[in-house]
């Protein structure tokens, strides 16, 4: 495996818990006529393995303007990232000339610090750039005005991973068509979780999904609504998204179908090499992640097929965006830099030498990616697996404390699998804790 391939393994636990970087960077727009040609150092903060500079990016945009410097600064701590780019937005200073915005706190950048980011729709060319993303891509860094915060680089398409060893074990199919005819909607794939448990070749420990998180925060995206309304106003009461989720997840939890173990802890990452569970719900970058956990021996012991429901609705899990600080010294440079990143002939690079899926169509349709398959997972068509699903993707409305009620409710899922804690008490609970973590 190649470092960038393994360093991609990082970028699933960093999307789930929400990162951001601040480093050092100008304060004060500069007074100065922009020359294009004048030397100038860029700074990039970015948060886990955004993998910009391991594709060779950085080294390429050098080249091609050998007046620009580019010093990335990176972090992986999701605490501190946030605080201190909350802290630096509010000081209006030691910003980087370019941050990077995860998904998980987009939504607070476009309510409470809009005014702080360039607006790329209002540029001369905001149509050609509107024309290089996914729709529900360019629309999650908008204001409720239309502003838009940031560019695209990444996005999470979802599939479903599994264990072909597992499953030839259990006597399920282990062909990836025919696992995907399996389960073309949840329920199904509920019914094929209670053949992997009863069927006597199973192995014994084994469970058919690794948590009931996986089932729950890949499918509450699949409703017209997941956490919030149209204004983004929290209503997971009221969420057709959270409704369904709920009730695929918490059968899974009550009747003992998952290993019921809690995603990124170490429990979870030993559990990939020791069998304990055959299924993952698969974002694009959890690929990089399997791998990372399971090295060499894992290889040719996973494949991929489509997540249930994925017909009539997609689902998408992370992706982050690059912004440019509005009152930075290099605003136009930096921002000249952030439409090269994210064009999509870069996009397509970092997919093929990094494993991060594209925010923007054209690249999910080039031949390098359509065409891409992964040796590891059984050689699987990857490209054109996750291009389907990111085809299928809807705008589902987020806020800003989406991470916040998620955690509410699949620490919920947690209770009713391991305490025995009934569903509709435990929604209940999840309701309340999720009301508190937004100050209701």
């Amino acid at each position: 495996m190649s470092h960038s391939r393994r360093a991609q393994a990082l970028t699933g636990a960093v999307l789930a818990v929400a990162l951001l970087t601040a480093g050092c960077g100008g304060s004060d727009a500069s007074d100065e006529p922009y020359d294009p040609d004048a030397p100038v150092t860029l700074t990039v903060g970015t948060f886990g393995t955004m993998d910009l500079d391991n594709s060779g990016l950085y080294e390429e945009y050098m080249e091609l303007h050998p007046n620009v410097t580019i010093e990335q600064n990176n972090i992986a701590q999701s605490a501190a990232y946030y605080q201190s780019l909350q802290t630096r937005l509010a000081a209006g200073s030691g910003l980087d000339d370019i941050q990077g915005l995860e998904i998980g706190f987009i939504a607070d950048v476009a309510r409470n610090h809009a005014d702080s980011f360039v607006d790329f729709a209002s540029l001369d060319n905001a149509d050609e750039l509107e024309g290089n993303f996914y729709d529900w891509k360019w629309g999650q860094a908008s204001t409720d005005d239309g502003r838009v915060l940031g560019l695209g680089t990444d996005s999470g398409p979802q599939a479903m991973c599994y264990r072909t060893d597992l499953f030839a074990q259990a006597g399920l199919p282990t062909d990836r068509e025919q696992v995907g005819q399996l389960w073309s909607t949840w329920d199904d794939y509920l019914d094929v979780a209670r053949q992997y448990q009863a069927a006597p070749g199973t192995p014994a420990g084994s469970a058919f999904v690794d948590s009931p998180a996986s089932i729950f925060s890949s499918s509450v995206y699949q409703g017209d609504l997941a956490y919030n309304d149209e204004e983004g106003n929290p209503i997971p009461g009221d969420s057709d998204g959270v409704d369904s989720a709920w009730g695929f997840a918490s059968q899974a939890a009550e009747e003992g179908l998952t290993a019921n173990l809690s995603q990124f802890g170490d429990e979870w990452n030993a559990a990939f090499s020791n069998g304990a569970f055959a299924t993952i719900a698969c974002p694009a970058w959890m690929l990089g992640y399997i791998t990372s956990q399971m090295g060499d021996e894992g290889a040719g012991l996973w494949d991929i097929a489509p997540l249930p429901g994925a017909e009539q609705s997609a689902s998408n899990w992370g992706g982050a965006w690059l912004g440019v600080p509005s009152n930075g010294e290099n605003v136009e440079a930096a921002t000249e830099l952030v439409e090269w990143l994210t064009a999509p002939e870069q996009q397509v690079r970092v997919f093929t030498e990094a494993a991060h899926f594209p925010s923007s169509p054209q690249a999910a349709e080039d031949p390098a990616v359509v065409g891409f398959t992964d040796p590891y997972f059984s050689d699987a068509p990857t490209g054109e697996i996750f291009s389907q699903s990111a085809a299928n993707i809807q705008r589902t409305p987020i806020g800003p404390y989406d991470t916040q009620i998620q955690e509410a409710f699949t620490t919920a899922l947690t209770d009713v699998a391991t305490n025995g804690t009934s569903p509709d008490e435990a929604f209940q609970n999840a309701l309340e804790a999720a009301e508190q973590a937004v100050g209701g």
